[in-house]
């Protein structure tokens, strides 16, 4: 029996839009260029949210699309508070 996709969203809030729209515009190049074959990401902007909504066909391939694209986040983050 094969096993049902793992689904969900992970919504960040940011102090404000300006922050979420450094940081959005930061990963967005990331997020077109990689290939993600055993996972799907829709990727977006809601003012100061970003949301990460994904669809994976097992937990490895959750657990490595979700630690790029937060490891991604942190990294803008980081650079946009020097």
């Amino acid at each position: 029996m094969p096993k049902a996709p793992i689904k969900g969203i992970i919504e960040i809030e940011f102090p404000n839009e300006e922050i979420a729209k450094v940081v959005y515009e930061s990963v967005l190049l990331e997020h077109e260029s990689v290939p993600y074959r055993r996972s799907r990401i829709k990727f977006e902007r809601e003012g100061n949210k970003i949301k990460i909504k994904f669809i994976a066909k097992d937990n490895s391939a959750l657990r490595g699309t979700l630690n790029s694209y937060l490891r991604w986040i942190k990294i803008a983050m980081d650079v946009s508070d020097l």
